[in-house]
């Protein structure tokens, strides 16, 4: 900086962009906290919570505006509080009063909402708000007009208090904050850690302070000798997975001028600690693409060759050949490692410790064939991801002996596609993974018991040896076929999972069959004069009633038929009856139909008293046609209606072509059996990401399930048609069922943890970098 002056206002600049941040997401903010609102109420919940989420629900709308207002108002006074270089006039988190007087329960109250929900903002956004500070400190450090650290607009609680104080002057209580916090917290942290980042860019455009040294902020243990300066590049899209190291120590170094005002940031609200941790992103310090970009940069130092492993661009992939000294040691090896693993009836015999030895001894004879130390790097490393691959001791030990026979086909195919090296989705890893990700770890005996999975493996790898020369087409022809067998091998073959994928199957059914009925009911008696209780009882039960029939016989069958003309019946008998003989009629047909209708509830599943309940209410509206009070239907419309209902199926669309959604699925609590548990409660509000994440799990996967206070692990088997339902089996053989965004809810609260933290070949890689890093000589020798 050139002068006092300029850095003053360079950091008046910083805030300046702060709060210009904030008030551009303000009404962002507002509207997101409202929609996550209806999200929740549309969430099946015990009673309780659900009433208070459909109370706040109600009164929100009304109070949206003043607290938009009021929100706003406070940014722009601390902007003109910033501009003209005046103090803050804000009410501390934490320092509700200055002396000993009786505070009001309501004050106490806000005060550990806003303390809870800065610590939040503080967990989340801890880079960008400690790289900020930092920097202000080096750029005001000649200045005699220090702003207060108490007062400071950029601290995490002022904005944390600007949306409490406004929220309660809009008329929005502690008890609707308290409802909504996991959205609210989610929200502000989002737009907080955008106004930082705002700020930090507007810092780092006039160089200042690009390194941050994190010595200070370090929390060592009793007797810690004092490590070297970490330094850390500037970039604004710095990986979090190391934040929880530091996150202790930031509180402490974040004030202006060193002073210390936050509370430890590793003592987060458990709720908050689960919305600003990630379960995918905390599994590993190392993003899976970042391992093969360190693996990438070593071997590039060491190999100049090397550096063509570059990811090039689907588009561009280059195919190279393989020389033909090499392409001979590479059939050559496969060949002999075929023989060691074979016994007279095909039948794998050689151990995993056997074949690796096998590969190991063939690893001289490839490199004494490769004519450039590019070749030689590359076969290096192969020979280490199936060392560390064929010593997996999850993986069971035939599956194992198959994957050694696949380390050939995958050197020929490294040696020719460069990107195999610097893409996580090649096909060739792709596969791997996917194979391995199914057997591993669990129920190994019974694995090598059963022929269909590891047959399909043995299958794969013979397809595989059979067309060496076809590079990445093979292995993506392969992959495409045994993502397939999977949906087959779990539905029909697999005993833990066929009658919960069965099952899970029936539910989506009915719900698609139910929602289409309905959805034609509707449209059908619009114009015609209904009485409402029975309106009513056909949407919300008989629609359901008719669906399970559906599943249960077809939908063109004679017990649908008579369900169908039960509705008619029903429509027929609720409309007004003014001559003794349609009451007489009404009468005698009243008891077989009342029948059918019991009939139908109870074979789908309906309890006696909600039977009861649903014909009070047919009683009454019966009733009020022999007062005459109902709507009066023409013969030739009531068998314009029936008529309908009978050809109700010709209309209906393709199952997969209706939509699905957490809007039209209803509550599939009752569709719970010894078999199948529905997972209706449970997690936080999950955020896009964790939706994403959730529609793109792959079958087979593992998971640690913690639900219903035990923890047990269950195996991704089935997805539904529009990915809305998803069904996990255990071990034992016991479906669990969940919604979608229930799913991600599960995910994002850490109660649906995978059990591997990466996939095979990305460990396997790892590893690999790790030795070659201990012996970079073995990449050219």
């Amino acid at each position: 900086m050139s002068s006092i002056g300029s850095s003053r206002a360079l950091a008046i600049t910083a805030r300046k962009t702060y709060l210009e941040t904030l008030l551009r997401g303000a009404s962002g903010l507002i509207h997101a906290c409202a929609n996550g609102g209806k999200l929740l109420a549309s969430q099946t919940a015990e009673p309780g919570l659900y009433m208070r989420r459909r109370d706040l629900v109600l009164d929100m709308p009304l109070s949206l505006d003043a607290w938009q207002r009021g929100f706003e108002q406070r940014i722009q006074s601390a902007l003109t509080a910033v501009r003209l270089a005046r103090p803050l006039d804000t009410k501390p988190v934490g320092q509700l009063v200055s002396n000993l007087t009786l505070v009001e329960d309501s004050a106490v109250e806000q005060d550990m909402m806003a303390s809870r929900l800065g610590q939040a903002i503080a967990d989340r956004a801890g880079w960008e708000y400690t790289d900020l500070c930092s920097r202000l400190n080096a750029l005001e450090a000649g200045s005699t007009n220090h702003i207060d650290p108490a007062g400071d607009v950029l601290r995490p609680q002022v904005l944390a208090r600007w949306l409490i104080d406004s929220w309660t002057d809009a008329g929005l209580g502690a008890t609707h904050w308290m409802t909504l916090q996991t959205v609210l917290h989610d929200e502000a942290t989002h737009l907080a850690q955008e106004a930082y980042h705002d700020a930090n860019h507007v810092l780092l455009d006039h160089g200042v302070k690009p390194e941050i040294d994190l010595r200070p902020f370090i929390r060592r243990t009793k007797d810690t000798g004092v490590g070297p300066t970490i330094h850390r590049s500037a970039s604004p899209y710095v990986s979090g997975s190391a934040a929880p190291m530091l996150n202790s120590g930031l509180g402490g170094a974040s004030q202006m001028g060193g002073n210390s005002g936050l509370q430890p940031m590793g003592g987060a609200h458990e709720e908050t600690r689960l919305m600003t941790q990630t379960p995918a992103l905390r599994r590993s310090a190392v993003p899976a693409q970042a391992v093969l970009g360190k693996l990438n940069q070593f071997v590039s130092h060491k190999v100049p060759g090397f550096a063509l492993t570059q990811v090039l661009g689907s588009a561009n992939v280059v195919v190279g050949v393989v020389a033909p000294a090499l392409g001979q040691a590479i059939q050559d090896a496969g060949q002999a490692v075929r023989r060691h693993a074979d016994g007279e009836s095909g039948v794998p015999t050689g151990t995993p410790a056997a074949l690796l030895q096998d590969l190991q001894d063939s690893r001289r004879a490839l490199k004494q064939a490769a004519s450039t130390p590019n070749e030689r790097a590359v076969i290096e490393i192969v020979a280490l991801l199936f060392q560390s691959i064929l010593t997996e001791e999850r993986l069971p030990a035939a599956i194992r002996v198959w994957f050694a026979r696949l380390q050939m086909p995958v050197l020929r195919v490294a040696v020719t596609e460069p990107d195999f090296f610097a893409t996580i989705d090649h096909p060739a890893r792709a596969l791997i993974d996917r194979m391995g990700a199914c057997v591993m770890g669990f129920a190994a005996s019974t694995r090598e018991q059963e022929d269909t999975l590891p047959g399909e493996i043995k299958r794969i790898v013979q397809v595989v040896e059979a067309y060496p020369d076809t590079g990445r087409r093979v292995f993506q022809t392969v992959l495409l076929e045994f993502e397939k067998f999977l949906e087959r091998y779990f539905r029909d073959e697999n005993e833990s999972s066929r009658k919960g994928v069965s099952l899970a199957q029936q539910v989506e059914q009915r719900e698609t069959w139910a929602i289409q009925y309905t959805i034609e009911l509707r449209k059908m008696l619009a114009d015609v004069p209904v009485h409402e209780g029975v309106r009513e009882f056909l949407f919300r039960v008989w629609a359901d009633v008719l669906a399970h029939s559906a599943v249960q016989t077809s939908p063109s069958s004679e017990e649908t038929r008579v369900l169908k003309r039960a509705a008619a019946d029903l429509i027929w008998s609720a409309s007004a009856k003014h001559s003794r003989e349609d009451r007489a009629d009404v009468l005698r047909r009243l008891p077989p139909l009342l029948k059918k209708v019991r009939d139908g509830m109870g074979r789908a599943g309906m309890s006696v008293e909600k039977q009861d309940e649903h014909v009070h209410v047919l009683n009454a509206a019966l009733a009020a046609a022999f007062s005459a009070r109902s709507a009066t239907i023409s013969s030739a419309h009531l068998k314009e209606v029936t008529e309908r209902l009978e050809a109700l199926d010709d209309i209906l669309p393709n199952l997969a072509e209706v939509e699905l959604d957490a809007q039209t699925l209803r509550d599939l609590s009752g569709h719970e059996s010894d078999d199948l548990e529905v997972v209706a409660e449970g997690g936080t509000m999950p955020t896009p990401a964790m939706m994403a994440w959730a529609r793109e799990l792959q079958i087979g996967a593992w998971f640690q399930l913690d639900y219903r206070g035990s923890q047990e692990p269950v195996q991704f088997a089935w997805s539904g048609l529009q990915k809305q339902l998803a069904l996990f089996v255990t071990p034992q053989g016991r479906g669990v069922l969940f919604q979608l965004h229930r799913l991600a809810a599960f995910l994002q609260a850490g109660l649906l943890v995978p059990v591997e933290d990466e996939s095979l070949t990305v460990r396997a890689t790892r590893e690999a970098l790790a030795k070659l890093d201990a012996d970079p000589a073995r990449l050219l020798n």
